[in-house]
């Protein structure tokens, strides 16, 4: 079952996934509880259109992609519901609906367009090398050490938004909000250069609800997100290598299937009354 390791780019395609997985997996606890999910989505769609655009103007391919990332991030973070008809999940859908309308229009023109779009949705993990990865060591350190520093404002902003405060930010937790989604814009902008956008998606979301089907407390959801998304690397991995799979799409797939184990494993622990009740505190 290690057989693939011996194999120096599907180590660094193991490496590059866990460092992704973990951050990702982390920040997805907090998107799910502030019903935010689209938004890794958006921001993912908005860095890949600043790669279109730097495809189709042939320059600009480092520091394009992060100005569209981050200017998404602000407007992401300054936008503010009052309409109580009106979810801020169906303006964060509109906004990734239209960035991956324009950004297959732009890549059409590119001289490889199906092929870029390919790689803009799956990635290409597997040709990750060493420099990638210490670019990814670095930038996602660097993140997760400010979130781990900075963990209690920000789980408490996650907590009065899950409980529906979202329009009466002080000043103080609007500058919190734009860091948690600036954080966020930085983390997708480089894993979706290597993850692609459905990837990105899936380790941002899928361990986070897989977490939260199992867990109660938040210490234990963030632990139990972060192991799945660990073991949906190594699984989607050996699946790509063992049955000679596209990466991206196995690693979705493997976090597919996880996600129908949580759902086992709550519905064993449901019939058994041993999920115990929801909590806040760790």
């Amino acid at each position: 079952m290690f057989e693939m390791f011996s194999l120096s780019f599907m180590v660094n395609a193991f490496v590059a996934t866990v460092i992704m997985g973990t951050l990702l997996s982390y920040m997805g606890v907090h998107v799910i509880g502030r019903g935010i999910v689209f938004v890794d989505l958006a921001l993912g769609q908005i860095s890949s259109l600043g790669v279109a655009v730097a495809q189709f103007m042939h320059t600009g391919e480092e520091w394009i992609p992060i100005a569209f990332t981050l200017l998404g991030a602000v407007l992401l973070s300054l936008i503010r519901i009052t309409d109580r008809r009106l979810k801020l999940e169906a303006i964060i859908g509109i906004i990734y609906v239209v960035a991956a309308a324009v950004t297959v229009l732009v890549i059409s023109k590119t001289p490889h367009g199906e092929a870029d779009i390919q790689e803009v949705l799956f990635g290409a993990v597997l040709a990750v090398n060493s420099a990638d990865l210490v670019q990814l060591g670095v930038i996602f350190g660097v993140i997760g050490v400010l979130h781990l520093v900075f963990y209690k404002p920000i789980l408490r902003l996650t907590e009065r938004m899950e409980s529906g405060g979202h329009a009466d930010f002080t000043m103080k937790e609007r500058a919190w909000n734009f860091f948690f989604y600036l954080s966020i814009g930085l983390a997708i902008v480089y894993a979706v250069r290597i993850g692609g956008v459905m990837p990105v998606f899936a380790f941002l979301v899928i361990p986070a609800v897989s977490a939260v089907t199992i867990a109660r407390k938040s210490w234990a959801v963030i632990v139990l997100a972060i192991l799945i998304s660990v073991l949906a690397s190594y699984g989607g991995l050996w699946f790509s290598y063992t049955w000679d799979f596209p990466a991206g799409s196995s690693l979705v797939a493997v976090l597919g299937g996880l996600y129908v184990v949580a759902l086992f494993v709550r519905a064993v622990r449901s019939y058994r009354g041993t999920i115990p009740p929801t909590t806040d505190g760790g």
